[in-house]
């Protein structure tokens, strides 16, 4: 169990507001200011400054948050061993993007039942964002990552190297061309919703080629990838998605990569979990039990 100051210091680093802390933590203001005032005494430093009434974290503030956001989720973990040492079954508690999650996990999940029968697990599907917030409130372990996300806050090992590539229907005249960024602007773009990785990766591609989302006058935003191939399959727009999340439909010729100059590169699979972690070793271990899988069958 954590102390009450370090919960006050890290909903406070959170919010940046004494009063929301105080309402959030159903205690009173005076009471934030001085556990904030105890932990700052402990550790002989300032926490955080007040710059033109906004509220900032100092350098110090900022390292010991990061500590203290660690041992928060390390917490966590502990409470739910203890608490279960009277069950002969482990739970692992972890999460996937939503390509990972539909592309891979099946397989991962249906070898690790065998391999590890004793093991119950408990898996959340989510995009990036979601996920590295379930990471810091320490309701998941690990997570697999696709997109970008802060490497300074996080240890990360490298799970996976995928194509990132537009696709588009066979019926399409992009079909039979090679493109330019500029030569998809009149198309119907379709995306997945913003946090996503996929989403994360093409705005990206965009700014590299001095565009933006807003120059295509036509865009649907869809939160499921089946539905998002199934609308560009018919030809209602296009997208851009991991080559792997679409292999069988481009081996059945349901759909076809959009042969583009600016756009052959692979991006990365991340095994993620929190930095300066006590299960660090742990959590390794599970990363060579699934890149095992992965590339035995799937990779």
């Amino acid at each position: 169990m954590l102390d009450f100051r370090v919960n006050t210091f890290l909903e406070l680093c959170k919010t940046k507001s004494y009063t929301r802390t105080a309402e959030n933590l159903h205690i009173t203001q005076p009471a934030v200011t001085q556990h904030i005032k105890l932990l700052e005494d402990f550790y002989k430093c300032k926490l955080f400054n007040y710059n033109k009434k906004t509220l900032t974290m100092t350098e110090q503030g900022k390292r010991l948050y990061k500590y203290l956001l660690t041992l928060s989720a390390d917490t966590k973990k502990i409470q739910d061993e203890i608490s279960t040492l009277s069950s002969t079954k482990e739970t692992l508690y972890f999460g996937a993007t939503l390509t990972i999650g539909e592309y891979a996990m099946p397989k991962i999940l249906e070898k690790m039942s065998e391999k590890l029968p004793d093991v119950n697990i408990n898996c959340m599907i989510r995009d990036t964002k979601e996920l590295l917030k379930e990471l810091k409130d320490g309701n998941i372990e690990f997570a697999l990552i696709e997109g970008f996300f802060e490497k300074t806050d996080y240890e990360s090992l490298v799970f996976a190297k995928e194509n990132f590539v537009g696709v588009c229907s066979p019926a399409s005249a992009l079909a039979s061309q090679k493109c330019k960024f500029e030569d998809l602007l009149d198309e119907r773009i379709i995306l997945r919703e913003p946090g996503s990785g996929s989403r994360d990766i093409f705005e990206k591609k965009l700014y590299e080629n001095n565009l933006s989302i807003k120059n295509f006058e036509h865009r649907y935003e869809i939160e499921n990838i089946n539905v998002i191939k199934e609308l560009v399959k018919c030809d209602v727009g296009i997208s851009f998605l991991y080559k792997k999340a679409v292999e069988n439909e481009l081996e059945k010729g349901e759909l076809c990569v959009i042969d583009m100059d600016n756009n052959k590169e692979e991006r990365e699979f991340n095994f993620v979990f929190m930095k300066n972690s006590f299960h660090r070793t742990e959590y390794k271990q599970w990363f060579n039990v699934m890149k095992k899988i992965f590339n035995t069958y799937i990779g």
